[in-house]
This record gives C-alpha cells, structure tokens and sequence, in this order.
C-alpha cells in the first residue's frame, strides 16, 4: 500500500523542482530567523539568493551534534516560542541533550511521513499497531503514534519495557504490527519462548524496527521466531524522529521521503559530495521543518544512495541499510572495524544466540578486543573440548570476517544484559 502516491512515485525531474524550490525557501528562513545559521551563512559569505541549483547546497555550512548543543536548550528554533506546541530531546548520553522544537505544522508532517513509513509496512486503519517505542522526550513512541492515526489505524501504546506484559497484550489484543528496536523484539521471542508462546499463538504480520544498527542475519532471526516481515525504519532527533526512511517489502533499501528531507553522501575524509552509488557519510537537510530546520546535518551515518524505480512503485531514494557509523568506528591495531561486522559473523554461525558484547582494552600498550557471546542450552552443557571446539571456530570466523584476530569468550545462556531501547555493544575501556 502507498499512501500519498502523488509524493511518493512523483517523476525525478517533478520532484527535483519541487526540492529547489523548498531548499530555498527553507535556507532564507534559517537565515533571516536563526542566528546561527546567519553566522554561518556570512563566514562563507553565501547567501540565500545564491541557490540557484540542488548542487548549490554544497555552498553552504554543515550542522553538527555539537552546533546544535551550544545552541541549548532553544537557540536553534526559526520560529516565536509561542508557536513551539512540542519538544522533544536526544538522550544527552555524551552531553548537553540536544533539543528538538515542534510547531503544529511540524506534528502534521511527521504525522504524514509517518504514515508512508507504516503504509510500507503494510499497516491500514485495519490494523493493531502496539508501540513498544519509548514514549516521553524520545521521539521513537509519539513518531508511530502520530503516523499510526494518520492512517486511522489502532494504536496499543505500551511503551517499552514490561516484556511480559507485552507478550499478554499481543496475545490478548491480537496485535498485527509491531515496533520497537530490533534487540528488544529478539528479547521479547526469547521470553515468549520461556512462556511457551510461539508463533503460531500470535497474529503478527509484520514488524517495523530501528532505532539501532541491525544485520540482515538479524532480520531473519526475527522473521523466523515471529513469522513476520521485518522491516527496517530510520530517523533521527534533529530532522523530525522516526520517519525519515522506511524500507518496503522489496527490501532493497530504504525510501527517504526526499520532498521533506534532502540526502547527500559525502566523503568520511573530505567531506567533499560523492556520486550516486558510492559509501559515504549521509547529510541531511529538512525541506519543510517549520519550528527547527536544519541545514546539512551531519548524521555520522555510514551508507549510500541510489536513485531508480522501485518494485514497489516509488520513485523516492533509497538508502542502503546503515552500516556503521562515523563515530562509532573502532580502531584496533590500525585496523577499521564496524560492530556491525562482528554481529554479522556472529550470527552466521548455528547455535550462537544474537546477543553479545564487545569490550577494547588496552593492557600492554596494545589493543585488545574480546567477544562476549551467548550460547544454546545445548553447546554450554557440551564436553568442554566441544565449548573450546566452537570457541575457536567462531574466532576463526570472525578473523575472516574483520582480518583481526578476537578473543573470544562464550557465556551461559541469558547472562549478558538486556536492553527495552537501543542495545548497547560495545564497551571500549581504553584510555585514548
């Protein structure tokens, strides 16, 4: 199902006018109303009247986290306070929180982008959707919610957490679609399974997941235990929430709604544009944001883009699955490494659960990572030459993987933590 079809399978050429036209729009009024942008803008001496193309983007400044917090709490919004109906924060784990102000036409857009995300998924105003986003400051819950009426669908919003609870709700309230991170759905399949529930019992169809990096052999771990399509959502604080991109059945990327948001890749090192196709850094700019727009904002998120037709009748970008990010890079003995890596290698092998932890030392002046991984019930009541036997083969495997060799430590089943929000993997203890 596609809900605003006119916007989502709009011709290249019809769509690349309307963007022009909203880019400049959107870059005057950061200019003439966020003392920030003003600031900016004159450093490099450019002004609005100097967008004349899409490519006249690059002239202008980047946004980073770290702009946005000096701005704190509400030095970034374009528009009277009084005109503000909603804020919402990032978590502020590394610092100031970085505020995210909403006027009434703001809520509606996300309402609307929203509504295609879920439509992608296949919800309608037939549907049950239970929400297992953090509601509150995190725009994760209200993101859904908003799209979910849009659509006319019910909404169940339980929150995060209270697993149980969840599983009882699902069962009672024969839930069709359900969201929440994709570590917490493999939580919730693991104490369902403890409760004796399967798939069987339950009348998911389909499940939209994000707020994290996740492998595709995390994807069909979900889909085996749920019997579900699982599918991949994108968003984040500073452009609106959840709904900035959303993955259709096709699973070949996911579609930015390109009308309300703009996408660059650029280049990790150089920052400079790179062509369609190519891996990069992923930059937004809102087109339509109203009480906030941001100007090329700096995501730190690893992907690229490509521009076609898609199976599904879209014409919107799409984005390939984020891989990494920027930041979250981990250098070990000269050598790059995703988490997202080790996770994929991890689970391609049998009796490995999908929950592990990486932790960096650095006890001799030279890097150490080791692996934290669960096993089956199985594999740990095993002799040990066969727990030594696995060990070393997922080191082996994980060394093809990543060229590093790990160490690796296999734990019993259920020890390791559990997250109801964004799993936390890496634990990088070095004194850098």
């Amino acid at each position: 199902m596609i809900w605003n079809k006119e916007a989502e399978c709009m011709p290249f050429e019809e769509r690349g006018k309307l963007q022009l036209e909203r880019l400049k729009a959107i870059v005057k009024k950061t200019y003439e109303n966020v003392p920030y942008y003003k600031k900016r803008f004159d450093e490099l001496k450019v002004k609005p009247e100097d967008i004349k193309t899409l490519k006249d983007i690059s002239k202008l400044p980047f946004t980073a986290k770290a702009d946005l917090r000096e701005g704190y709490p509400f030095g970034m919004f374009a528009v009277p306070f009084n005109e503000i109906v909603e804020i919402h924060t990032s978590s502020g784990t590394t610092g100031k929180p970085v505020v995210a102000g909403y006027t009434k036409k703001d809520i509606e857009v996300w309402g609307e982008v929203m509504a295609r995300a879920l439509c992608m998924v296949g919800a309608t105003k037939d549907d049950i959707i239970q929400n297992g986003y953090g509601y509150g400051l995190f725009t994760g819950g209200l993101g859904v919610h908003y799209g979910a009426q849009t659509i006319g669908a019910t909404v169940v919003p339980i929150s995060a957490g209270n697993t149980k609870r969840q599983l009882e709700v699902m069962l009672d309230f024969s839930t069709t679609i359900i969201t929440c991170t994709p570590s917490y759905a493999l939580h919730l399949a693991e104490v369902a399974s403890d409760m004796g529930i399967t798939s069987k019992d339950i009348k998911l169809k389909a499940g939209c997941f994000g707020a994290e990096v996740w492998t595709e052999k995390m994807r069909e771990a979900i889909e085996s235990k749920f019997n579900l399509i699982a599918l991949n959502i994108y968003g984040l604080t500073e452009l609106i929430g959840p709904g900035v991109a959303q993955e259709c059945p096709d699973k070949s990327g996911l579609h930015i709604s390109e009308d309300h948001f703009y996408p660059e890749i650029v280049s990790i090192d150089t920052l400079e544009p790179l062509p369609e196709g190519e891996k990069g850094e992923l930059v937004l700019t809102s087109l339509t944001r109203d009480g906030m727009p941001m100007i090329r904002f700096r995501t730190r998120d690893i992907t690229s883009l490509k521009r076609e037709v898609c199976k599904c009748g879209r014409t919107l970008v799409k984005m390939e699955r984020i891989t990494g990010r920027s930041d979250d890079m981990l250098k070990i003995r000269g050598v790059l490494i995703f988490p997202s890596q080790i996770e994929k290698a991890l689970l391609e092998i049998k009796g490995i659960e999908p929950h592990y932890q990486i932790i960096v030392t650095r006890p001799h002046h030279l890097d150490e990572l080791e692996v934290q991984v669960e096993t089956s019930k199985e594999i740990f009541s095993d002799e040990i030459r066969h727990i030594e036997a696995m060990k070393k083969k997922i080191e082996n495997h994980i060394e093809k993987s990543i060229g590093l060799r790990v160490k690796v430590t296999l734990v019993e089943p259920k020890t390791l933590p559990r997250s109801e929000g964004k799993a936390k993997r890496v634990f990088d203890k070095r004194e850098l």
